[in-house]
């Protein structure tokens, strides 16, 4: 009765497990439908669904199939008694009529040691396997959404090479040493339960794996041919790019399952008819034998097919003088895998006609022991000639590198360094780039500079990190609000100049949005009410212009605080004609950066909106975002999904209640399209946008993100420090802050990867002419892009394959000092004239030579029209020593005058802050002008101040209160101001540079 009574409280508990498993999954599945519904991407969230449910129940239901059909079979053959081996001097006749052959060993047995010894070991070896794509697995389904990507790492198939470095783990990872000794404990006290568990866990673990990857498998279906070739194979790009990555996921699922088939098979004949207690194993017989060739046969194919696929990554090679196949590879490593292909695939071949058709069935038991194999069931030179192959591989590779390659390097590797520098140009798209030559032989002028005011106008005196500062301190305004990021924007702004009449330009600007960071909330409002009913958004932003001061040196804002004393909710502008060209309606912000938490709209608790002096103003949500709570089904479905039980009970909701979740732009993209790598810098936009209607929508704030097509499979094109080789700004997205709506925009139509992904979802993309003008105004050049083409530009832009090998033209990134450190350079927004007379708003950035500070080139990248996307590489000459960042930094900072002024400051109880040294270029007049802001801070209260403008051309430095005094000092010296210091610059001086 006990035991009846256990079996049932059993069988319940499973069976309420189970059913709490499938509610599990099916309110994930409809709450997240419900979402992907809400945002209007519905379709995307049921084909990704469907294959990633497909690929699992296939990919599960193939190797259980597979794995549980070779147990039944295994079990069905496996000694059920211990066989008596007939004598030497019985004759084969009277052997053969007495004992059927198939109940007959035809192995050698071994004895307990030697039973004991392989049983842990295929053990040891199972466990390692669990370890090895459990993490896999758990890898694939837990991405970190603070990454700019989300898709997985293509995973390693399980080689024998795997296991050392797994080994290795277990001395520092104790706990998975115990499971595996709690494995190889349990196959000696529960085998067959426990390979039947194995085999169904390890058939869910390839499931999740494959289903995880479902973006390469549609991928691989949905190819867009590159329309070139690589230069080794002469396959179409698309073949590494979409197609390459499939069948190593083939590799890896296929390779870990007859692998593992292979040892439970093995583990199921050595565990039967109690050989343990019997301390010996009788030997296999003929069907076991047949048994484990074809699962042996099986193993080797894939074991071709990772040799053949071996050939390929070749191309992605960094053992020789450049990123790729280099002589060594593609002479030497490339027959061998050629070979260590074949040889597997005929041994393969062999033990499958063996397996399959009992070829060397009647080998005798006394011919076996005459051979010096006689432990092994089947012949060893096959495996040998198979394992010399690889031996030869790996250590005549060095062999061939160090005496043929390296007394005659450059000759045999030239043609190689050309496949690497065109590919990699290519890829990183560098072989677009304009180049041409600036002399900076200093033809500006008082009425030069007159002609480029707009540029000087829009210099920038103010970085992103003083402003945060003083936004902190000033602008935050409660302690629950916060400023993440200032933004480099540019807006059309109509300003009155000296003669009071009105002139519309655009002004570059800082933009800031305050975001509501319910993290700073005082710990006794941390309520359930007040973290999901009354916190819920942000207000506001400030706009700053970057080349104007306030009074005491603080930053001037166009728009700033919250109130005026017109209307209470509006932001402060410093103009009527600041509030009628910049939108600053509406200006709530329920979806950004730091809008973490969930929150229930439309309730009987009113929203915080805004602080008013000592209250607090309430407001109600009206947006679009959301999804109607509606009734108990779905409370307790939400409920069960956020793991929050306090909605079950709460009566604060109403009937038109919504619940708006996934808030941060960064994760509602990724859900949205985990296969994009996203730019780490979103930024913020105001603009009255035209709906449909011809109406202005209510939102006036919007997020515009970046986004990329990358891939690591372009062959020889080198990724440096990065985990791809290829990228294509193909992307923008625009999120609605205050609605949460989320529109993504091809703006290139002409990347293959963004075609692929717009054929498997048609619905998701737009073209980019359907962007809003208004926000089309507010597109710019990505800095992750930029840092990434300019990276690569350091080394390639030498396209001499001799002068590339030698390094004789290595660029690198100057360094600055910014504060008390030295950083490198970071690149910056400028909004100038290039090639004409219309300013432009571009990305740029300088270099010098590695073994030299002087300015060798700089890199522009364009914002505007009809030339996004276009980059101008303007050269230096190299007969003529410019001076770079770091020299003038040091002539600053070398000079007794400045230093001396900087050093007083220094000690009144405040430091000073040098800002960033920019490099500004002036095309028609062939010249460059530096200017370095410093800033005042004191010690007792970050707020820091603009005190000096440094300017420096040619052979003068001036510090001076303002950027026009200091340019006035310069060129009408008659008009100088006593307060500033003029230093003349002795061409000859020795410039001594700090280290880096």
């Amino acid at each position: 009765m006990p035991k009846l009574l256990d079996h049932f409280l059993t069988k319940f508990f499973a069976f309420l497990l189970g059913i709490g498993l499938i509610f599990e999954l099916i309110s994930h599945v409809i709450v997240e439908g419900l979402w992907f519904q809400e945002v209007g991407y519905l379709d995307i969230f049921l084909k990704q669904l469907s294959w990633q449910l497909g690929l699992w129940g296939i990919i599960s239901g193939f190797s259980l199939w597979f794995l549980w059909g070779n147990l039944r079979q295994a079990k069905r053959h496996q000694w059920h008694f211990i066989p008596q081996v007939p004598r030497k001097n019985e004759k084969r006749r009277k052997q053969r009529k007495q004992r059927t052959p198939q109940l007959m060993p035809e192995s050698r047995s071994f004895g307990l040691l030697w039973l004991l010894f392989i049983i842990i070991s295929l053990g040891g070896l199972t466990g390692l396997m669990l370890l090895y794509y459990s993490e896999v697995a758990y890898n694939v389904w837990t991405p970190d959404f603070t990454l700019p990507n989300i898709t997985p790492a293509l995973p390693s198939p399980f080689f024998f090479t795997s296991v050392p470095e797994l080994l290795s783990q277990l001395k520092n990872q104790l706990w998975k040493g115990a499971i595996m000794g709690v494995i190889i404990m349990v196959i000696f006290l529960k085998g067959q339960l426990f390979l039947r568990i194995v085999s169904l866990g390890f058939s869910m673990i390839f499931g999740l794996v494959l289903s995880g990857n479902w973006t390469r498998i549609l991928e691989y279906v949905n190819p867009t041919a590159f329309g070139e070739v690589d230069p080794q194979f002469g396959r179409d790009i698309s073949f590494y790019i979409f197609k390459f990555s499939f069948w190593k996921l083939v590799n890896f699922w296929l390779g870990g399952l007859f692998l593992l088939g292979l040892i439970i098979v093995t583990l199921t004949y050595l565990l039967s008819a109690n050989s343990l207690s019997q301390g010996k194993f009788p030997g296999f017989s003929r069907y076991q034998l047949r048994h484990i060739y074809i699962l042996g046969g099986l193993l080797m194919s894939i074991i071709g097919l990772y040799h053949w696929l071996a050939r390929y990554q070749l191309l992605y090679s960094t053992q020789g003088v450049v990123f790729g196949a280099s002589y060594t590879d593609i002479h030497f490593l490339l027959p061998m895998y050629t070979i260590a292909a074949i040889t597997s695939m005929m041994i393969a071949l062999w033990l499958l006609i063996k397996g399959l058709t009992g070829w060397g069935r009647y080998a005798q038991i006394r011919s076996l022991k005459r051979s010096i194999f006689y432990h092994l069931p089947f012949s060893p030179l096959p495996f040998i000639l198979y394992l010399s192959i690889l031996t030869v591989s790996i250590f005549g590779q060095q062999a061939v590198q160090s005496l043929i390659v390296e007394p005659n390097e450059l000759a045999r590797e030239i043609p190689y360094i050309e496949r690497n520098i065109a590919l990699t140009r290519h890829a990183f798209d560098l072989d677009t780039i304009e180049v041409e030559t600036l002399n900076a032989t200093g033809n500006l002028t008082a009425k030069s500079l007159d002609e480029n005011r707009l540029t000087i106008n829009n210099i920038r005196l103010w970085d992103s990190r003083p402003l945060l500062q003083t936004n902190r301190q000033l602008q935050q305004l409660r302690l629950y609000y916060k400023f993440n990021d200032a933004d480099m924007d540019r807006y059309t702004i109509p300003l009155e100049n000296d003669r009071n009449l009105l002139q519309v330009a655009k002004q570059q600007v800082l933009i800031a949005a305050r975001e509501l960071d319910y993290n700073e909330v005082p710990e006794q409002a941390k309520t359930w009410v007040n973290q999901h009913l009354v916190y819920t958004h942000g207000y506001g932003f400030t706009l700053s212009p970057v080349n104007q001061v306030a009074q005491g040196g603080l930053p001037f804002y166009f728009v700033e605080n919250i109130g005026t004393e017109n209307n209470t909710g509006d932001l402060q502008t410093s103009s009527p004609l600041i509030r009628d060209s910049i939108p600053i309606d509406n200006p709530r912000i329920y979806f950004g950066e730091s809008t973490n938490t969930y929150i229930m709209t439309n309730t009987e608790v009113k929203e915080l909106d805004y602080p008013s002096g000592q209250d607090n103003v309430y407001n109600i949500y009206d947006g679009r975002g959301g999804i109607e709570i509606k009734n108990w089904v779905r409370r307790f479905l939400f409920a069960d999904y956020l793991k929050d039980w306090q909605m079950i009970f709460t009566r604060n909701f109403t009937p038109n209640t919504r619940l708006i979740f996934r808030r941060n732009i960064n994760r509602r993209i990724r859900m949205i399209a985990p296969f994009l790598r996203f730019d780490r810098d979103p930024y913020l936009v105001t603009a009255k946008v035209k709906n449909d209607e011809n109406k202005s929508e209510e939102t006036t704030l919007y997020w515009i993100i970046d986004a990329y097509t990358t891939s690591d499979r372009y062959p020889y094109s080198e990724p440096g420090d990065r985990p791809f080789n290829y990228i294509r700004n193909s992307v923008k997205i625009v999120i609605d802050a205050y609605n949460g709506d989320v529109n993504f925009y091809v703006i290139d139509e002409n990347d293959p990867l963004i075609q692929t992904w717009d054929k498997i979802f048609p619905t998701l993309f737009k073209p980019f002419s359907e962007i809003p003008i208004f926000l089309k105004a507010h597109i710019r050049y990505p800095r992750d892009l930029y840092n990434t083409q300019s990276e690569r530009l350091l080394t390639y832009h030498m396209t001499d394959p001799q002068v590339f090998y030698n390094r004789e033209d290595q660029w690198r990134i100057p360094q600055e000092i910014y504060g008390e450190n030295r950083q490198p350079i970071e690149p910056y927004y400028l909004l100038m004239n290039l090639t004409s007379d219309a300013q432009e708003f571009m990305l740029f950035n300088v270099y010098t030579p590695t073994s030299r500070n002087n300015l060798i080139a700089g890199l522009f990248a364009r914002s505007d029209g009809d030339n996004y996307g276009k980059r101008l590489l303007f050269e230096l000459p190299k007969q003529r020593i410019i001076y770079g960042p770091e020299q003038i930094e040091a002539l600053i900072n070398q000079d007794p005058v400045i230093s001396q002024q900087i050093s007083l400051w220094n000690r009144q109880g405040s430091r000073v802050i040098q800002g960033n040294l920019l490099v500004i270029p002036f095309f028609k007049e062939q010249s460059l002008l530096y200017v370095e802001p410093l800033y005042l801070e004191a010690e007792e209260n970050s707020l820091p101040t603009l005190a000096r403008v440094i300017v420096v051309y040619e052979n003068q430095i001036v510090m001076s209160e303002t950027l026009d005094e200091g340019l006035t000092s310069i060129f009408e010296p008659k008009k100088v101001n006593p307060s500033t210091i003029i230093r003349e610059v002795d061409q000859e001086e020795e410039i001594i540079v700090p280290d880096s």
